[in-house]
């Protein structure tokens, strides 16, 4: 089997522009959560919307996955100094 030129090159672009699309099984290893919940989170605006890759195949960009996961724990870092106060407690 042959690979076409652009295909070769979308292959190429891809490993420089470091854009990467995570399927589901990825996404869930990372997050955790049920495909239905990522769904409903999508819908409320809460979670990155996938990219349509065919018929019946999305992904979602590693980078708005990481993103996400990021604001995760600085929310767990607000909450927590909120509990205490913000002060350091010995």
């Amino acid at each position: 089997m042959t690979l076409s030129k652009s295909y070769l090159e979308a292959a190429n672009f891809n490993s420089t522009s470091h854009v990467n699309i995570q399927r589901w099984p990825v996404v869930f290893g990372r997050v955790g959560f049920c495909r239905s919940y990522v769904h409903l989170l999508i819908s409320k605006g809460e979670f990155p919307r996938p990219i349509k890759l065919g018929q019946r195949a999305s992904g979602w960009l590693e980078s708005e996955i990481d993103s996400w996961l990021e604001d995760r724990i600085k929310l767990r870092a607000t909450a927590c100094e909120n509990k205490t106060g913000g002060a350091d407690h010995e």
